[in-house]
């Protein structure tokens, strides 16, 4: 068979459907699997050897539509599921399947407060779409293929081995998301091993801020510093990760690394917390509870809409720094 995967975006999305791509590959013998996804996230799936080629878009689906017509494909395996695809999977007029987004549960949850989400991880609900096809959840976390050349020799760079630092991913793609500064100060200060903390060239300023403001002298900025791949790395080699919900605490579960998650807007009862199926050990969950506002929103906004930001301000801070030294 020829079957195509579709996710546009975004980075921890696209990398919770590498244990679909996995299966799908390990599942069907002699099938031939493309990927379909914007440009700049293409350097996720680009490297994985379960992904024999990988297309790409800016804006439309008009772009890439043409050629993706010339592949003939057996099956359209669609794991975003919105008008563009729909549009797309009509344009190319084969077989397809797609998953439950549970639009409706999450417009109850974030406008009314009623949780009637399932309990399960979305991947759970992305290997829905691959029913059809024979292919079962492995019960296994998710891949992450970093290239030779972006694996980060820690011991060269920080003066410090595999394992002997705590890193602390501080970016997000809405600032409510994110932890905010006097949050990391404290969870840096009171952390038993050093802190290195990763994120993009939009991060840095926040991390500055807090290197200038914590007491520990031994946490190091990398923000900015490394690409996604090598940033991935560093995590991949850390004793524990201390996050917002954010891609890379899902890039951190496919290498097995502990997790701390720390929620703000978001809630993992919309099925995106870090995928451990069979390992719940492997991570934590830090939320403030009995907020009457939370959660506002499923995606994140600029600024709290309510503009106290208490889902990040009450957090249980001694639970939190509990969690990053146990």
């Amino acid at each position: 068979m020829k079957i195509l995967v579709v996710r546009f975006s975004s980075i921890g999305d696209i990398v919770l459907t590498s244990s679909v791509v996995r299966a799908i590959k390990q599942q069907c013998p002699n099938t031939e699997l493309h990927f379909l996804t914007k440009e700049q996230f293409s350097g996720i799936v680009s490297d994985n050897p379960h992904v024999d080629r990988v297309f790409t878009m800016k804006k439309s689906i008009d772009e890439v539509v043409n050629d993706l017509k010339k592949e003939s494909y057996d099956w359209v395996v669609d794991l975003h599921n919105n008008i563009r695809t729909t549009s797309l999977k009509r344009k190319l007029g084969v077989k397809s399947t797609t998953f439950n987004k549970l639009n409706i549960r999450k417009f109850f949850l974030v406008k009314f407060k009623l949780n009637r989400m399932p309990k399960v991880h979305v991947v759970q609900r992305y290997f829905d779409a691959v029913k059809p096809l024979g292919v079962k959840n492995d019960e296994l976390p998710g891949d992450y293929f970093i290239p030779e050349k972006d694996n980060v020799d820690t011991l060269a760079e920080f003066a410090m081995n595999s394992n002997e630092y705590v890193a602390l991913a501080i970016g997000a793609q809405f600032k409510t998301k994110q932890m905010p500064v006097n949050l990391l100060v404290k969870i840096a200060n009171a952390s038993t091993k050093p802190v290195v903390i990763v994120g993009g060239m939009m991060d840095r300023n926040v991390a500055l801020e807090v290197l200038a403001k914590t007491t520990n002298k031994h946490v190091i900025n990398t923000c900015g510093d490394y690409n996604l791949n090598q940033s991935a790395s560093i995590v991949a080699q850390s004793h524990k990760l201390v996050t917002n919900d954010t891609g890379m605490m899902h890039i951190a579960a496919c290498f097995g690394v502990p997790i701390v998650s720390v929620w703000g807007n978001t809630t993992p009862d919309l099925g995106m917390y870090p995928y451990y199926p069979n390992q719940p050990e492997k991570f934590s969950i830090h939320q403030v509870e009995g907020l009457n506002c939370h959660p506002c929103s499923k995606i994140g906004f600029q600024e709290c809409p309510k503009k106290h930001f208490k889902c990040m301000n009450d957090q249980n801070v001694e639970e939190i720094v509990k969690a990053v030294n146990n």
